[in-house]
């Protein structure tokens, strides 16, 4: 039997990621989603309440964090609590500019019910979803949509509740959104 050892890793939840490109590499920060428009408001002055941790990242989500050299090639420095404040006034310089659109990410997801209870259910979910990708009603309805992420609950009682369970839920993807949606 073998024994596991915490690795001592933190693992960042409900992340907004902020991208920069600089030098031609793309570094990323870690904030709190609610804090982000806060700070770009002038709201939030706290660079602590902002950032989930003051490190900078090649990319988040896979925690690869930037090397040192990089750093001190893209920004002339590798001070990496500096670099994230430099990351967050770009977001108040474009503020001050522009008006940035902030678009949620969707979820993917694949809807089967069988065909009694299809056209019922079809209407139901044609009403909530955000893009119908696909629509097959030969037999038994099957669905493809995009979804905002806080209507799963409701979309997932009405497959499981007007079909008495025998409708299906699939999440395909839990974030879809296009690659240039997401950069800053």
């Amino acid at each position: 039997m073998a024994v596991f050892q915490p690795t001592g890793q933190k693992r960042l939840t409900n992340v907004a990621v902020v991208r920069m490109k600089k030098g031609g590499k793309r570094f990323e920060i870690a904030c709190y989603p609610n804090k982000v428009l806060s700070w770009r408001n002038k709201v939030e002055t706290d660079i602590d309440e902002v950032l989930q941790t003051h490190t900078v990242f090649t990319n988040v989500s896979k925690g690869e964090v930037a090397k040192s050299d990089i750093l001190k090639k893209a920004f002339s420095n590798d001070n990496q609590a500096e670099i994230c404040l430099q990351a967050l006034e770009v977001i108040k310089q474009l503020t001050e500019t522009e008006t940035i659109k902030i678009q949620k990410a969707f979820m993917r997801l694949k809807i089967t019910v069988p065909a009694k209870d299809g056209k019922k259910v079809r209407e139901k979910i044609r009403k909530i979803a955000k893009k119908i990708e696909s629509d097959d009603f030969d037999g038994d309805l099957e669905m493809v949509i995009l979804v905002d992420p806080g209507c799963f609950r409701e979309i997932d009682e009405l497959v499981r509740h007007d079909t008495k369970g025998k409708g299906q839920l699939e999440v395909i993807s839990l974030k879809d959104v296009e690659e240039g949606d997401e950069m800053m």
